[in-house]
């Protein structure tokens, strides 16, 4: 297996757990965000997206996944154990509507092109860049403390994680590198908690790649 990925994409972030939780070894080969990487005419040959991550795996030589959610929930169903998604269709739909909360509505609206792409056609500034990005995750984190709110549950679906766990901390991290207070959505923070002291999400860290 190959994961092309950057170490503080959030969504090559989101990879790396799942990987981790279904103990699968996987090569890394790291993306430059920062130096443009993802555009180069070498890496839009295997993800035409120009995104990270890419995930190829070597027991199915059909090419390379670009998109984090479709790469889980193609690993949830070819190493079934653990599974990432709950079983019951109501909670297995449930957990998709908070995965995509995160990885549809606040994440494409904050990530590293989107803020480019703001300051160089727009001229919006760093202040008014951090308006933008605490917005949208303002938006998107009370609506999802709400759900998760009326759960009694260990993790955001369920008592182990799932696809849900593996975008939310992601999220959370970036959240707080750019200086956003998350101290109101406790119910987040607390499964945050719990799923950083599983070594599966201690792993994955970006603190714990190599830049």
């Amino acid at each position: 297996m190959k994961l092309y990925d950057y170490y503080r994409s959030s969504a090559s972030y989101r990879v790396r757990i799942a990987l981790n939780l279904k103990q699968l070894a996987y090569d890394q080969r790291p993306v430059s965000l920062l130096d443009n990487e993802q555009n180069s005419a070498s890496y839009t040959a295997i993800n035409p997206n120009g995104l990270v991550p890419g995930f190829s795996d070597d027991a199915d030589s059909t090419g390379v996944l670009g998109q984090s959610i479709a790469i889980i929930e193609y690993l949830d169903e070819c190493y079934p154990e653990p599974p990432l998604l709950p079983q019951n269709a109501f909670d297995k739909a449930r957990c998709r509507e908070i995965s995509l909360a995160i990885a549809c509505d606040i994440h494409p609206l904050n990530n590293l092109r989107v803020l480019n792409y703001l300051n160089t056609e727009f001229g919006v500034n760093q202040n008014e860049k951090m308006v933008w990005y605490h917005h949208w995750l303002q938006r998107g984190f009370q609506a999802i403390e709400s759900l998760i709110s009326r759960q009694n549950t260990t993790f955001c679906c369920g008592n182990s994680p799932t696809m849900a766990d593996i975008c939310l901390v992601p999220q959370l991290y970036n959240a707080k590198r750019f200086g956003f207070d998350t101290s109101r959505y406790q119910h987040l923070l607390e499964i945050e908690q719990r799923c950083l002291e599983l070594p599966a999400f201690v792993k994955a860290h970006p603190d714990n790649q190599m830049p």
